[in-house]
């Protein structure tokens, strides 16, 4: 308590009315965001879903942004918290502006509409809005050249899986926005968010292709493990070996890289190389 009541101390007197300098971000889009900006050198902090960029990574974590600890938070003195809508816990949020901590929850739907909002609010936010009018002008453009190249109508499903269990993206994901702007077909599109799915399961819905993150991948044993796995082997994305491995932040957050994101699945020769009939 005593060092609590310390951190929250140190916060206070060092916070000013000038532009932030020590920024946390709590979300991967949101610090891959503040780094497209320009901005990376102020962040002082970020949490464990920040995968990309590489700088990111090295800095002080604070934990996973949907359960972060106001201590963790405060010992890196920040006068800005820049967090995803989704992060929390809400407490935790409060008692930081409680003690003079800027903190500004930005959008985090997965959308068009809000990724270009997100990227506004953020650059509102460290004074740089004609960068970040600037930015949205570019991933607008890469988005659309990325849709412009011929789509599969390939019927589709992405996997993550960290733990042991496989879930599988519904509607209301970044992942289900992402197929879609591919142009596939999400086999899971009535569902909502992300749900447990078995090997059998997916070997019932037949998908022609499988996504998978990247880590996903490694806490299954490999690539050719997962091939071998019953359900998966009976797929029709199996047998044309098109389990995808893609990048966790590209999957699974609408970011800055969202029409490399598109390219890459359109551009992956097992889905370019089907045309629509």
């Amino acid at each position: 308590m005593k060092r609590l009541l310390g951190l929250i101390l140190g916060v206070c007197l060092g916070l000013s009315a000038q532009a932030a300098e020590r920024v946390v971000t709590l979300g991967g889009s949101v610090t891959e965001i503040v780094y497209a900006l320009g901005q990376g050198g102020k962040v002082v902090g970020d949490d464990l879903s920040s995968l990309y960029p590489e700088a990111a990574t090295k800095l002080p974590r604070v934990g996973y942004y949907r359960s972060v600890p106001l201590e963790g938070v405060l010992a890196l003195k920040p006068d800005l918290v820049l967090a995803s809508e989704q992060a929390g816990p809400p407490d935790t949020l409060k008692r930081l502006s409680e003690v003079g901590v800027k903190v500004l929850r930005v959008s985090d739907e997965p959308s068009l509409h809000s990724l270009e909002t997100r990227i506004g609010q953020i650059a509102q936010a460290l004074g740089v809005p004609s960068e970040g009018e600037k930015l949205w002008a570019e991933v607008r453009t890469k988005v659309q050249e990325a849709q412009d190249l011929p789509a599969s109508g390939l019927s589709a499903v992405l996997l993550m899986n960290r733990s042991g269990a496989p879930q599988a993206a519904g509607a209301d994901t970044s992942a289900d926005l992402i197929l879609q702007l591919a142009g596939l077909k999400n086999v899971l599109a009535e569902q909502q968010g992300y749900k447990p799915l078995s090997a059998e399961g997916i070997g019932a819905l037949a998908p022609e292709v499988i996504v998978i993150t990247d880590a996903s991948v490694l806490a299954s044993g490999g690539m050719e493990k997962l091939y071998q796995q019953p359900g998966l082997a009976s797929t029709p994305a199996a047998r044309r070996r098109c389990i995808v491995a893609m990048d966790d932040l590209l999957a699974l957050g609408t970011g800055p890289r969202l029409g490399e994101a598109i390219r890459f699945l359109k551009q992956t020769p097992c889905i370019r190389d089907v045309h629509s009939p």
